[in-house]
């Protein structure tokens, strides 16, 4: 099978990791276990590829395969192989699906390459304090002179997030035309840079970069806590004062363990 020709191959890679947290409160066992399937139907895999999908169209890459899996008792994965410019029905790989998922597909194994973009979603409860916790972790890795982060505003868009924590690291090198080694092509000095001051205003951050490794780390606290908001199937009205107070300590509590990776 004739190979996909490149022309000009820019090889520098980008990867960015969006790891996100949504915590949120149920009082009774009855309650996670509804949040835990209102979550898997939320963002099972067939919704997941969708918002893949528009990432994929976003950042300027085309899709050449998919694989999907929803996961019992919860969770969901999908992976996309991507490439930069469109390419011929000719040259895929017949392996490759093309992005069309067919209902007779019971599971789909795709090979990666330096362009993919994969989520993997993780939803969890603590086994007595009423806390729910769902996680998401979403990578994409481009070569080329498509950049994941064009990307960032629609994720904050798509997950509804308490604590974000990103990494984008640029790999590698390319060289121009006389042979010089280029390391960085494009102006970077934070993750922040490239997402919308409406945004930034909901979190607190730190940045942690290291500018002489082209490695930059930028971690994200959701500054207001409306009750309302973090509580399922039960309203902020039905709780005594001593029960808010509680349960907004929670909440707290376990934000600030997941941001700053410790028990307290």
């Amino acid at each position: 099978m004739e190979k996909i020709r490149l022309y000009g191959f820019n090889n520098l890679t980008k990867s960015l990791s969006f790891n996100i947290y949504d915590v949120c409160y149920a009082v009774s066992d009855e309650d996670k276990k509804k949040y835990i399937e209102y979550i898997d139907e939320q963002y099972n895999s067939t919704r997941l590829t969708n918002i893949l999908t528009e990432i994929t169209k976003m950042i300027g890459a085309n899709i050449l395969s998919i694989a999907k899996q929803d996961y019992q008792p919860q969770g969901a994965s999908v992976n996309f192989l991507i490439t930069e410019e469109k390419v011929d029905d000719s040259l895929i790989d017949p392996s490759c699906n093309k992005g069309e998922i067919h209902l007779d597909y019971t599971n789909v194994i795709a090979h990666l390459d330096k362009s993919h973009i994969s989520v993997h979603t993780y939803p969890e409860y603590h086994p007595d304090k009423g806390i729910m916790t769902f996680r998401v972790d979403l990578d994409v890795s481009t070569c080329g002179k498509i950049s994941p982060l064009k990307a960032l505003d629609y994720l904050f868009d798509k997950f509804d997030s308490d604590i974000v924590i990103c990494d984008y690291r640029i790999r590698g090198f390319t060289r121009d035309i006389d042979g010089r080694k280029l390391f960085k092509d494009h102006d970077i000095n934070s993750i922040q840079d490239f997402i919308s001051q409406e945004n930034k205003d909901k979190y607190n951050m730190i940045d942690i970069n290291v500018y002489e490794e082209n490695i930059f780390h930028t971690k994200m606290l959701i500054k207001d806590l409306i009750l309302d908001n973090y509580l399922f199937e039960k309203s902020e009205k039905d709780l005594t004062e001593d029960e808010k107070e509680d349960i907004l300590y929670k909440l707290n509590m376990e934000m600030h363990e997941i941001y700053y990776g410790k028990n307290y």
